[in-house]
């Protein structure tokens, strides 16, 4: 197992673990949560992920007695990470993605939209993150496929992940959480836009972006839930900064940032019984959403919108949240696209803001 973190430009190669922890079936979930202690207790360095279904057994309401085909968590126990030098990626690259579709039709996406809308018209939610994938096929070397991605268009928290089973290729512009001894910070981010076709247009479009209403009621609404959530465990929350904008390649988008205090060595259990995942990924209020989530979404996220970082023997920790993460298995490849669905939301909006944030992989097809 390999495990490649380049979070804020500060690259760690995590390579050949002394064991591995993992979990496919619910009923060993807590035995990987001791498991990891007694790892960091013993001096490792723990790298890898908690898939989104994870979710799932932090919360009674939610925990189905089934075995999983992809793990709900996997982490590789190292004695130490290097320091990884990146390399400028070959100009050449070799496309090899093939049948690029998506696994829902529109007329099908429409109606989940609106099932969620009357949800949120019947007061039971007031947001929901949902969620469809794009599928293709791949053949070739998957980590010069990661760097490629990476040049096209440069994200803060991007990993890498290979196992003889999958390839985790995490694109992702978002934070879960750090930890630094006690301080905690999380970066929600929720909020997408269109950027200009030249330099006038890009700098109205920011405009725009920020302070468009729909765009800050959804990010302040997933801003206080990690508030409340990480209020469960810390304390002196705050939330320093709101409705940053972010530029990409193609889109603006919208975060905020939530910080706290938490003990020294909290368990990583109730650290992540308190955030996972994370409100921006699901919705408010989180359980009622991500029961909904199940109802409706056509399979597994799996990697998609779980947890991909690194814990340390003194436990601080950092991960991002997966999203633009490709996920390849045996040629098969898959990618999720999500997006918060309010009140004024759209089917048509809500596809074409879907579309945008799946354009850095389906330019290639």
């Amino acid at each position: 197992m390999k495990v490649l973190i380049q979070f804020e430009k500060k690259p760690l190669l995590f390579q050949d673990p002394e064991f591995i922890i993992s979990c496919v079936d619910p009923s060993s979930f807590i035995a990987c949560f001791k498991d990891i202690e007694n790892a960091l207790k013993a001096g490792y360095y723990l790298a890898g992920f908690l898939s989104y279904e994870a979710g799932y057994y932090f919360e009674e309401k939610l925990r189905e007695n089934k075995i999983y085909d992809f793990p709900l968590i996997y982490f590789g126990a190292y004695r130490k990470p290097l320091r990884y030098e990146i390399c400028s990626t070959p100009k050449y690259f070799q496309n090899n993605l093939e049948n690029v579709q998506l696994n829902i039709t529109q007329d099908d996406y429409s109606s989940n939209i609106q099932t969620i809308r009357d949800y949120i018209a019947q007061g039971e939610v007031y947001q929901i993150t949902y969620c469809i994938k794009l599928m293709f096929k791949f053949y070739g070397d998957s980590f010069s496929l990661y760097n490629f991605l990476l040049k096209e268009q440069a994200v803060p928290y991007p990993a890498y992940i290979e196992t003889d089973q999958f390839r985790i290729l995490s694109c992702s512009p978002e934070m879960f959480i750090k930890k630094e001894s006690t301080h905690a910070i999380t970066k929600p981010m929720k909020g997408t836009w269109r950027r200009g076709d030249n330099m006038i247009s890009d700098i109205a479009a920011r405009l725009q972006f920020q302070y468009d209403f729909k765009n800050r009621a959804e990010n302040v609404m997933i801003a206080d839930l990690l508030r409340n959530d990480l209020g469960r465990v810390g304390r002196g929350i705050e939330a320093p900064k709101l409705f940053e904008v972010a530029k990409y390649k193609t889109l603006f988008q919208m975060t905020s940032t939530v910080t706290g205090q938490l003990d020294r060595d909290i368990s990583m259990y109730e650290l992540f019984a308190s955030l996972f995942p994370s409100g921006s990924v699901t919705g408010a209020p989180k359980i009622r959403a991500m029961q909904i989530i199940k109802e409706l979404e056509r399979e597994e996220r799996k990697i998609y919108t779980g947890a991909i970082g690194y814990i340390t023997p003194d436990r601080d920790l950092f991960f991002n949240i997966p999203i633009r993460t490709l996920l390849i298995r045996e040629g098969i490849g898959e990618m999720g696209i999500g997006g918060g669905i309010v009140w004024d939301s759209t089917p048509q909006g809500e596809w074409d803001e879907g579309m945008l944030k799946a354009k850095f992989l389906t330019d290639m097809s």
